[in-house]
């Protein structure tokens, strides 16, 4: 299903930033923050949506339809 390939997708480019932000980080002293920096900051937004996704996706708890109109 398009639901399940988005979170594939979605793994696959920041897989595809990590390895372009860690390949193209200027050199000198401060490599190892840029690096570091732009890994978690794509790493952190990526769990972050792919838990609002599939919360949304696969609720907990399924919502009850009540009369919309009278």
């Amino acid at each position: 299903s398009p639901n399940s390939w988005s979170l594939i997708i979605g793994l696959l480019v920041v897989v595809a930033l990590s390895i372009a932000a860690w390949v193209l980080s200027p050199k000198g002293e401060n490599q190892t923050v840029w690096r570091s920096t732009l890994v978690l900051s794509f790493a952190s937004c990526y769990i972050m949506w792919a838990i609002v996704f599939l919360a949304q996706w696969h609720p907990l708890i399924e919502p009850k339809m009540g009369k919309l109109r009278p």
